[in-house]
């Protein structure tokens, strides 16, 4: 069945650990905000609707047995289980650097200040991958001067089990770094 995601769902990753409310919908992707504050885009078909009552209430409009009867009948729980994201071909989780994305004033920061708060929103977000077995993330970080991407790579150091490399061209231009986690990726 093709279910249409709509702003304010409940939904799922299917076989993973990461849920979310819908944000935004596009033609063949979803942007889901998870439960840890992250906004990830989705595939549609990787997604399910993890309210299943409000589903299941829009699916008894067919037949004439309750949504509570339909449940019992047709839904089965699902055993979720856990299975290393790049397996799956999961888009990665993208992290946008420019400073404008982090905070709502420049005002009263110098250019170090804005620098460290990119840097340490960076490490958060790269050791919540690694404690989530997510095994990818885009750090989007622009053109500039390169301090920020020079830094990143500086960072990216101290971690066992990563591999980093431009992301893909026709998606972030020249712009963005891609972090590669192995399963076993730590701090060192």
């Amino acid at each position: 069945m093709n279910r249409t995601f709509q702003k304010g769902d409940q939904v799922a990753l299917k076989d993973d650990n990461i849920s979310g409310i819908v944000i935004d919908v596009f033609e063949n992707d979803v942007v889901v905000r998870t439960t840890d504050g992250f906004d990830m885009s989705f595939p549609c078909h990787l997604l399910v609707i993890e309210n299943q009552d409000s589903f299941i209430k829009s699916m008894s409009n067919i037949s004439n047995i309750s949504s509570g009867e339909w449940a019992k009948k047709y839904v089965t729980p699902q055993k979720s289980t856990r299975i290393g994201s790049k397996k799956r071909g999961i888009p990665p989780l993208e992290v946008d650097l420019h400073i404008g994305q982090l905070t709502n004033s420049t005002r009263g920061l110098s250019n170090f200040d804005m620098l460290n708060l990119q840097i340490k929103t960076a490490k958060q977000k790269l050791e919540y991958a690694i404690q989530k077995k997510i095994g990818s993330v885009v750090f989007i970080h622009g053109v500039g001067e390169g301090i920020l991407k020079e830094e990143l790579i500086f960072l990216f150091g101290h971690y066992s089990g990563l591999e980093y490399f431009d992301a893909p061209y026709s998606k972030y231009g020249v712009g963005a770094t891609q972090v590669e986690i192995s399963q076993n990726a730590k701090l060192i």
